[in-house]
């Protein structure tokens, strides 16, 4: 327990100088007194308007990164202990792909509408994004219940399900490069929006999304013990009287609502869900009740500074999934290196 209380104040503490530092860090460097004095008393006589301005546009970019990083691995963590595949991410039955060809109709069809609560609050490019993403995976999933005759006991098969996902991806995926091709004026567009940002947000749309995100982790981490017994394999959850069927619906529907969240806040962003609940394993262990709030406090670590990099590294701003990949990648490699690709960890 005293274990479990130390290495949360390390991740919390950690989280708080990541934030305190994106907020100095930039291409116009801010002190840490002036970050604090302006937060603090932003109608004072000595704050600068200029820098109180950035420090808006940041602190910004800090909390959609927040909610989206922590989603992505709650998701992650939460299909990972579903499927028991340390390869599982929270695009693993479609989502990424529904939400790419709806981003991209929305695109083509060049659909604009002013900002109001009768669409959720949200703009038309994330609005079917994540229609896209929960419509691809209701897809999934219905194809694979279809198939529960021949899973354990009637119930929703696990390898229907990734077979589901890739058959749907890979139409989803057909679907984008087919109105990529034939729709060439849009292709800017559409590539920015798959590469994932943070920038040019608006708190409307995270008033919209970031309730759908903290339901949606919440859930996933309602489902902790379930997600533990189901670690020793499907008929010993079975005999501890865990309803297989019932926890799949439940991690899913919570799992593909938050990572549609997401993608509608950002735009498609991998290596988040995949990578930080790996590295959280080996801090915390593989009970999913410490599991869960540490990925997701690492997975906010993660994108925060993958954002940081993408608007302090270069004149024009580089779209943040990439520079996610081009972290995540190596670092997943790393951990694959030093603690296999297994479910284990320290208790």
């Amino acid at each position: 327990m005293k274990s479990w209380i130390g290495q949360s104040a390390i991740l919390l503490g950690i989280l708080v100088v990541v934030l305190l530092g994106s907020l100095c860090f930039g291409t116009v460097s801010i002190s840490v007194w002036e970050v604090v004095t302006t937060m603090l008393w932003p109608n004072a006589e000595n704050v600068d308007s200029t820098t109180a301005n950035i420090l808006g546009l940041r602190l910004q970019r800090i909390v959609f990164g927040l909610f989206v990083g922590g989603g992505l691995a709650a998701s992650g963590a939460g299909y990972q202990g579903l499927f028991r595949n340390p390869l599982a991410d929270p695009f693993v039955i479609g989502a990424s792909s529904g939400a790419a060809l709806g981003a991209t109709v929305a695109i083509v069809l060049d659909l604009q509408w002013d900002l109001s609560w009768q669409y959720g609050g949200l703009q038309p490019v994330p609005w079917f994004a994540m229609v896209g993403a929960l419509g691809a995976v209701a897809i999934v999933y219905g194809i694979a219940s279809s198939n529960r005759g021949i899973g354990m006991g009637g119930q929703t098969p696990t390898m229907s399900l990734l077979l589901a996902g890739v058959a749907v991806s890979s139409f989803a995926s057909a679907m984008v490069s087919l109105l990529m091709f034939v729709n060439s004026d849009s292709l800017a567009k559409i590539f920015a929006w798959l590469l994932g940002s943070l920038a040019e947000k608006q708190w409307e749309e995270l008033a919209s999304t970031g309730p759908l995100i903290i339901i949606g982790v919440i859930v996933i981490w309602s489902a902790s013990r379930a997600l533990d017994a189901l670690t020793f394999g499907e008929e010993t959850a079975a005999s501890m009287g865990i309803h297989l069927h019932t926890l799949r619906g439940v991690v899913v529907v919570a799992a593909s609502l938050t990572t549609a969240a997401c993608v509608a806040a950002s735009g498609l962003i991998g290596f988040v869900g995949l990578v930080a609940p790996h590295a959280a394993r080996l801090i915390v262990g593989p009970r999913h009740a410490r599991l869960i709030p540490a990925s997701c406090v690492i997975g906010a670590v993660l994108l925060i500074l993958a954002d940081d990099l993408a608007r302090g590294i270069a004149t024009e701003q580089l779209p943040v999934g990439v520079v996610a990949a081009l972290l995540g990648a190596p670092f997943f490699l790393y951990l694959l290196k030093t603690a296999g690709t297994g479910f284990g960890g320290r208790e």
